[in-house]
């Protein structure tokens, strides 16, 4: 009796943002899809707003095979946290991106003619889409991020948010030709006319 011949099954290589394109072949046309929750492996964002290490992503991709490569189209949705540029409150915003991504073939066409940092690559089989979230929601998020549009910010006086603070609120001001009569006999103890007689009768 010949023994039966068993084909070895190839080990799953797929992680977070890591995926196995062998399955695909290089035949133009052949395709699957994901749909995943990752754990964010790092801070992806800007130095005020960012999807933080750790946060969830949702994906939800088509990888196709094509002549020159893997193309990788969809969506990803995940939570930035960040901090009002006015207000300096924390806040957490929704961040949708579409991702249309060629990972080139290594000796296609398109990988010998194309630099380094011009183009992402299919290596060893495997795609890994993390430069591809770091480099998008880089460009996504906004640099003055704000907790909402119409965010009034903080007092220019005394720093409390205006937000909260009451109706009306502001400080008296000081006439800037007192501010030296002030300063001698501080400010805001007395009236302009009060410091005045004061200062006189010390010269008396």
């Amino acid at each position: 009796m010949s023994a039966r011949s068993t084909s070895t099954p190839r080990p799953e290589r797929e992680a977070g943002l890591v995926f196995d394109t062998f399955s695909l072949g290089r035949r133009p046309g052949s395709m699957r899809t994901v749909e995943r929750v990752v754990a964010s492996p790092s801070r992806m964002g800007l130095e005020l707003i960012a999807i933080q290490e750790g946060a969830e992503i949702a994906l939800d991709l088509r990888l196709e095979a094509v002549s020159e490569g893997v193309l990788v189209t969809g969506t990803v949705r995940a939570d930035a946290v960040g901090e009002c540029a006015r207000c300096l409150e924390p806040f957490t915003e929704s961040v949708d991106l579409y991702l249309t991504e060629l990972f080139a073939y290594p000796n296609s066409v398109t990988d010998q003619t194309t630099e380094d940092d011009e183009v992402y690559r299919v290596e060893d089989d495997l795609i890994d889409l993390e430069p591809v979230l770091v480099d998008t929601v880089g460009l996504e998020l906004p640099l003055q991020p704000l907790c909402s549009d119409d965010c009034a910010g903080l007092c220019p006086e005394c720093g409390i948010r205006l937000a909260i603070a009451e109706s009306g609120h502001r400080h008296e001001t000081m006439d800037p030709r007192w501010a030296g009569l002030a300063a001698k006999f501080g400010a805001g103890s007395e009236e302009p006319s009060s410091q005045i007689d004061s200062l006189n009768n010390e010269e008396k």
